[in-house]
């Protein structure tokens, strides 16, 4: 790979908005790669980024690793190599590769009713539920009728409780809609009755660990300073590069009564995400942390042998997580969506590489995801959150800049 001291983005000429000095951009690129740093460099130019890193492998291999920018969206300290973020629904990916795993152990039956492994869950209707309704976002189960406090929500058993009491708003099965928060407490308790374990013990001790990841559902304290703060920051519309406003998930949340508000308000009020109580709690839904390269690493590891690490889908669970349990109209984020059994799959919603691509994108930018058929896998980290779900900017521009390459 291609050493790279620096590299700049050029916004178009602005007399009325001098463009911002151009970012030092940190790490490799393999030769062919140069249009992946081009576009990473030109997020913090354009699009607003303060901080981030950007990670790609190809066929088990890192052909791009690099970083840019401040640790915290609010201070000057570097962005290092080894900083790691809060990744949001990202971590929803790696919960479901957690489940997907016991499955392949035979451990787990995607088919069997949640409350085969979890008796409490069939009250008020839900006795017919079954996992991959669960995994798919087909439980209907999307909010709580009291939402929990944030000390609750991160109270082993407390969300637990709060989902086995509530009853569908949908017959599950039948629809689907994202369960922003609510994915937390169902995957966990899953993975805890089949286990014994959390679900973030499992995947240090699964997954983390035998790769060599810098990723946690759950902070260990002793890796508190490796975390950067996040805050909101805003895209400058410049050089043409202007957004385009369209019905989404931003607009139904702006209605009280909506599912959608409903279901991103499930804790309230809501947390501190720079606090380390959240850090430390575990969220298999939403506060998973990690560097661009432990995603990268973690999501082509699903779909070939990485250098010096396990490969851990066999190819019957690759095939399954590709597979289409949900499409057409989210009865939450309100247009149309599609997920596997727990992956959400490219399409409008969250363009990834091409079909067949799967992964996870996280609320204000984050995103990891992984396509066979061409063997890449991306991580793309941020600590400036914008007000996206599905469809950063930024993130696009990586993806974009990935498949030029590929198709270059």
């Amino acid at each position: 790979m291609n050493d790279t001291a620096e590299a700049t983005g050029h916004p178009a000429p602005d007399e009325q908005d001098p463009a911002p000095e151009p970012v030092a951009v940190h790490g490799t690129v393999a030769p062919g790669y140069e249009p992946v740093r081009d576009a990473f460099a030109r997020n913090f130019a354009q699009l607003g980024d303060r901080g981030a890193a950007v990670t790609v492998h190809r066929h088990g291999t890192p052909v791009v690793d690099l970083w840019a920018g401040t640790r915290d969206h609010d201070s000057t300290a570097p962005w290092e190599r080894g900083t790691a973020q809060v990744v949001h629904s990202v971590t929803k990916g790696v919960s479901a590769a957690a489940l997907l795993l016991l499955h392949q152990r035979g451990r787990l039956d995607l088919d069997a009713p949640v409350s085969t492994y979890w008796p409490e869950y069939a009250a008020e209707g839900k006795e017919r539920t079954l996992v991959r309704h669960l995994l798919a976002h087909r439980a209907g189960v999307p909010v709580l009728d009291r939402p929990l406090t944030p000390d609750e929500a991160g109270r082993p058993g407390t969300g637990a409780a709060a989902v086995a009491a509530q009853a569908p708003v949908w017959e599950p099965g039948t629809e689907h809609g994202y369960h922003a928060q609510t994915y937390s407490w169902l995957t966990g308790e899953l993975v805890r009755r089949v286990t014994g374990i959390t679900l973030g013990r499992y995947v240090a001790e699964e997954i983390a660990g035998p790769l060599g990841l810098d990723l946690w559902i759950g902070l260990p304290p002793e890796r508190k300073d490796r975390v950067g703060r996040s805050g909101a920051v805003s895209a400058p519309e410049r050089g043409g590069l202007r957004l385009r406003p369209r019905r989404n998930v931003q607009d139904a949340y702006g209605d009280p009564a909506s599912l959608t508000r409903r279901a991103f308000d499930a804790i309230d009020p809501p947390v501190d995400e720079n606090s380390p109580v959240y850090h430390a709690a575990e969220l298999p839904g939403a506060n998973g942390i990690a560097t661009a390269y432990a995603l990268s690493r973690f999501y082509a590891s699903l779909i070939g042998a990485v250098e010096q690490g396990p490969r851990l889908f066999a190819p019957a669970t690759l095939a399954l997580a590709r597979t289409v349990e949900s499409e057409g109209p989210d009865r939450v984020l309100v247009v149309p969506t599609r997920f596997g059994p727990g992956f959400m799959l490219h399409g409008a919603a969250s363009p990834l590489l091409a079909d067949g691509s799967f992964g996870h994108p996280g609320r204000g930018g984050s995103l990891g995801f992984a396509d066979p058929e061409s063997g890449v896998a991306l991580g793309y980290v941020t600590n400036g959150l914008q007000k996206t779900v599905t469809n950063d900017p930024r993130a696009q521009a990586l993806v974009r800049a990935v498949r030029g390459v590929l198709q270059g």
